[in-house]
């Protein structure tokens, strides 16, 4: 039997009874061609200082100032070669939706991590090619597990316990929902294929680079903040909740729940598609589908948007 105890008390929240205001009219991303702001950071280093702003987050933060959202680079390797492709999606979605992208070094010292995180105001865990330590939630490593990150394990823990204490919102994509249940104390299936023998594909094994990503129907369940949205994009109500099309592009899913996680959207398969924490309290969304890459998207978009809504929010409450 795993062990869940071991990881319960990781991330403590401090839950700060904001309500999301949706935004109905708003029908997706207009990302327009800008300088990226990850084009402007020096090179980092593996004994790297913190190389973006360090102005201490705003408690009183105005709905007209544009909110500070921490993206922690996706792996070590890319951050070490400075491969911006993918990561770049995440930080045009964040500023799309009216917020300020700011990077996070996976190399920084544990004190100045920690400063830089308490600076800003919400965080965007990234999806990533690596697999959370299975040693985390009390499992054996398996043979289709991929390697894990340490310094991106380390540092998404980090932004989770202060998250969570601090009642700051969080968007988790793929690998960041994964992250996210094994941090509250969950479990996950290490490899969906294998475990589960399910008819739906869910990763990109075998597709090249330049494919596009495979879709599936999902359910997004009642009563969340995954459900404001839906109603809010005007999704179909259909088997007990809206219904959706996302992209696929993981193999690894949620099992057991983490702590405070509510299952939010589930594919037919029954495999966990998204969780929520305490909804309607503290904005804490995770999702298994990749909304930076769907661009033109409305649910995708609406999740960015209610990302920093959801700042605004928690900032006034302060």
């Amino acid at each position: 039997m795993v062990n869940q105890e071991s990881n319960k008390n990781l991330c403590l929240e401090q839950p700060s009874g904001t309500k999301i205001d949706l935004c109905p009219d708003y029908v997706g991303p207009r990302i327009t061609n800008h300088r990226s702001p990850l084009h402007r950071l020096p090179p980092s280093r593996p004994d790297a200082t913190i190389w973006c702003s360090m102005t201490p987050a705003n408690p009183q933060l105005s709905t007209a100032s544009r909110p500070r959202v921490g993206i922690p680079w996706r792996t070590s390797q890319e951050e070490l070669s400075q491969t911006t492709k993918k990561l770049q999606y995440y930080f045009d979605c964040v500023e799309a939706a009216s917020a300020e992208p700011v990077g996070i070094s996976l190399h920084l010292p544990p004190d100045q991590r920690a400063a830089l995180i308490r600076s800003l105001d919400a965080f965007v865990l990234p999806g990533a090619p690596s697999d959370v330590d299975p040693g985390r939630y009390g499992a054996v490593r398996r043979p289709k597990t991929n390697a894990s990150d340490e310094n991106r394990e380390h540092t998404d823990y980090t932004i989770l316990k202060h998250a969570l204490a601090n009642a700051k919102p969080v968007l988790a994509i793929c690998y960041g929902c994964q992250m996210l249940n094994v941090c509250l104390g969950g479990t996950l299936y290490q490899d969906i294929a294998s475990d589960l023998h399910t008819n739906i594909e869910h990763s990109r094994a075998g597709l090249s680079a330049d494919a596009l990503d495979p879709m599936h129907s999902a359910r997004i369940e009642f009563g969340g903040e995954l459900a404001q949205l839906a109603a809010s994009c005007g999704l179909e109500k259909r088997d007990g909740g809206f219904a959706v099309e996302i992209n696929t592009s993981h193999h690894q899913s949620v099992r057991d729940l983490g702590h405070g996680l509510r299952v939010a959207a589930v594919a037919p398969d029954g495999v966990i598609e998204a969780v929520e924490h305490e909804p309607h309290k503290h904005w804490v969304v995770g999702v298994q589908w990749h909304p930076e890459r769907m661009k033109g998207d409305a649910l995708a978009a609406a999740l960015f948007r209610a990302l920093v809504q959801a700042t605004r929010a928690a900032a006034a409450h302060r």
